[in-house]
């Protein structure tokens, strides 16, 4: 009996007291390597601007059971690298392609803290981001494209052209106009090559506005409004050639060319999607509105008014984060145990660690 009580005794002081630290999984854990999945997850949907970034390596963590309660607090830090998505484009960050060493690769780290039991839920973030310099590239792919100032006369101009191309070949109903820079580089080619990815919104005037009116378009300043994200090149060499008329003579003019590509994805307004789900819900008919006419990329198409249904609600981000860009500094080594996890993505840099 005086055996089976000191067992007793010994089991319930090995016990871990409730509220303190316990071992916490490894960062090779397959329930720590989720967490961190689905944290970076949710910092994407917080984020308003930039790209989405995908997972590189879980660096370090640790998790604290909460007293009275099954779940644990989480904190983790996470390697981050840049993808080809925009924010705008609202994709999971696994359908994302991380930008290669030719893309002006981006990296970075985030301090996080969640909130596991049966769910995920993030409850803060502190990111830091930095572009892979210059000469990092340039040491491993001497041809690769390097960044451009966005503010560059030329940077503008090639988005300008590239802007100028979709809007001619779209088959949208409106004109779109540039809203912001996102990224330039460029490179020797046959010339000096440059390339831009920007976001564009929808104006308030039709593909029947005449050309001259153009300067006069104002973005369409509602929730139905579609916007889009674009990656152009511009090739700036001169290239003269002569125009002769049908009958074969030389007419004697003169013209510039400026070869140009552009590939645009237009995304359906949030409100709109959120709209057709919740009248499809009801079993309603679309009624018309009066004012704008919004032609969207789904199927139906009809007249909105300025604002969505008074049964419509969006989704509003939180801002429970915050994200710097500034050179990477020394840390900490990690605490966790087997961490820091493998890196996925390394880029082939032969002196930068990512």
């Amino acid at each position: 009996m005086r055996m089976s009580v000191y067992l007793l005794v010994l089991c319930l002081a090995l016990l871990p007291q409730g509220g303190e630290a316990s071992d916490p999984p490894g960062c090779t854990s397959p329930d720590a390597v989720r967490v961190a999945e689905e944290v970076l997850e949710q910092i994407n949907q917080d984020r308003k601007t930039g790209y989405i970034w995908g997972l590189n390596r879980l660096y370090d963590l640790s998790h604290t059971p909460e007293q009275g309660k099954d779940g644990s607090l989480y904190k983790l830090t996470i390697d981050v690298m840049e993808t080809k998505c925009h924010i705008t484009s609202g994709k999971p960050w696994k359908q994302c392609e991380v930008r290669n060493i030719g893309n002006v690769p981006v990296y970075g780290e985030c301090q996080v803290s969640a909130y596991v039991h049966t769910q995920v839920k993030l409850q803060s973030y502190s990111c830091t981001i930095r572009e892979v310099p210059a000469t990092a590239v340039v040491d491993t792919c001497p041809d690769c494209p390097t960044a451009e100032n966005l503010n560059e006369p030329i940077v503008k101009e090639t988005a300008n052209l590239c802007l100028q191309r979709f809007n001619e070949e779209s088959r949208l109903a409106n004109y779109f106009t540039l809203e912001n820079i996102t990224k330039a580089s460029s490179q020797w080619v046959v010339g000096p090559s440059y390339f831009v990815e920007f976001t564009i919104v929808e104006t308030v005037c039709s593909k029947e506005t005449d050309v001259s009116e153009l300067s006069r378009c104002t973005p369409m300043d509602c929730q139905f409004a579609h916007r889009g994200f674009c990656s152009g090149s511009h090739v700036a060499r001169e290239d003269q050639f002569e125009i002769r008329n049908p009958g074969g003579k030389r007419d004697g003019l003169i013209q510039d060319k400026k070869p140009v590509e552009v590939k645009c994805e237009i995304y359906e307004p949030q409100a709109s999607s959120v709209e057709e789900q919740a009248h499809a819900k009801a079993g309603s008919v679309h009624t018309e509105h009066q004012h704008h006419n919004h032609t969207h990329l789904h199927p139906h198409e009809h007249l909105h008014s300025d604002s969505p249904s008074p049964d419509i609600t969006l989704s509003v981000s939180q801002n429970l984060g915050t994200v710097v860009n500034q050179p990477a500094s020394p840390r900490a080594s990690p605490a966790g145990s087997s961490c820091p996890g493998p890196r996925r993505h390394n880029l082939g840099l032969r002196n930068l660690r990512l």
